[in-house]
């Protein structure tokens, strides 16, 4: 599968980091899926079939920071040739203290980790290098999951699920909407033998109804948080909880009432640049 490489550069009177962050979660509205910030600019990612120039424009335009004038570079890229720069230059293993090793096959092993994960990133989102996954990461790692039945909702490159079974989940359920993180969470799975993860290609309306789970992750979209989080609390048997992360620090008081709404006691908030992750239960 192509992709589309936009390279965002910015005329603006703040910080680059600030621009990069805001402009990829208005971006992930639009359909890009994969983020590599650079001291001057972004370079967002997205199938070729995916591309609405008119969308991306409409991200530029409701930017929500006054001021920014923004220059764009848009070139196609064949799938192979992106895999081979993604795996020489922007995949680094990510280390969550000696808790958890997060790598790629072509990185070599290390040892004093309590888990490793091996991911093959293939333009899927779940790399860890990602504050949003990393703050999901590290939640995970909180949670007594032994036995437990697990929705990953947004699973991208599953490498939440895949810690979920690590953590000795018994039953594991991702789903991703997109096509190639689907089938790249198929192939993470078999790379890091967990047979207890099963991967689905869709949304929310494919969440197996036979099942009840104790936890749920979603790291999306606030929007789509905003549109499915009734789904995922239905999805829950009473005392589970809700991890969801992809929307800002600002975005917390429409998530805590979205939450709310849906039987959803509100536990925890955090963030980290900019970026926040969200714990609740079931009543």
């Amino acid at each position: 599968m192509d992709y589309y490489e936009v390279y965002f550069t910015y005329t603006a009177p703040v910080e680059p980091d600030l621009i990069n962050d805001l402009l990829a979660a208005e971006l992930a509205t639009a359909g890009f899926d994969t983020f590599v910030p650079e001291a001057e600019g972004l370079r967002a990612y997205l199938p070729v079939d995916r591309y609405r120039q008119e969308e991306t424009a409409r991200c530029l335009r409701d930017f929500p920071l006054a001021g920014i004038r923004f220059h764009t570079v848009q070139t196609r890229i064949p799938a192979k040739n992106w895999n081979e720069i993604w795996e020489k230059y922007y995949f680094q293993p990510v280390r969550i203290g000696r808790r958890c090793l997060l790598r790629a096959p072509f990185h070599p092993a290390e040892t004093g980790f309590n888990c490793e994960i091996v991911i093959h990133p293939k333009m899927a989102f779940g790399t860890g290098h990602h504050e949003t996954t990393r703050l999901m990461l590290e939640a995970i790692l909180d949670l007594p999951l032994e036995g437990s039945a697990v929705l990953d909702m947004g699973c991208g490159t599953a490498v939440l699920s895949i810690l979920a079974a690590r953590k000795g989940a018994a039953h594991v359920v991702a789903v991703d909407i997109d096509e190639w993180a689907y089938r790249n969470a198929l192939e993470n799975c078999l790379l890091n033998e967990t047979p207890q993860v099963r991967v689905i290609r869709g949304d929310a309306g494919q969440i197996p109804r036979e099942m009840a789970f104790d936890c749920v992750f979603a790291n999306i979209t606030r929007n789509i948080l905003l549109n499915d989080i009734r789904h995922y609390a239905a999805s829950l048997k009473p005392g589970g909880t809700l991890l969801a992360s992809g929307f800002h620090t600002e975005d917390i008081p429409l998530l805590e009432t979205e939450c709310r709404q849906n039987g959803l006691e509100w536990q925890a908030s955090a963030g980290r640049s900019h970026w926040a992750i969200i714990k609740t239960v079931k009543c």
